[in-house]
């Protein structure tokens, strides 16, 4: 019992130690905001209250025209 808590907190700490570095290297956190992330917007996914307001025509710009009834 003993033996599988220390290998899962060794790879548990491994996990954590090459994400940290990761994070060090590129100098900055992921943005990871739907709405923020230029690989997410280059795909055409947007942030699912940006559509909600979109649709219920509360955005500034009524992009959306195939929800509105």
């Amino acid at each position: 019992m003993f033996q599988i808590f220390f290998l899962a907190a060794i790879l548990v700490s491994l996990a954590v130690i090459g994400l940290a570095i990761g994070i060090i290297v590129r100098g900055k956190f992921p943005q990871t905001h739907v709405g923020h992330n230029d690989e997410m917007q280059k795909l055409g996914i947007t942030c699912a209250k940006n559509d909600s307001e979109l649709c219920q025509g509360r955005s500034k710009t009524n992009e959306c025209k195939g929800c509105r009834k």
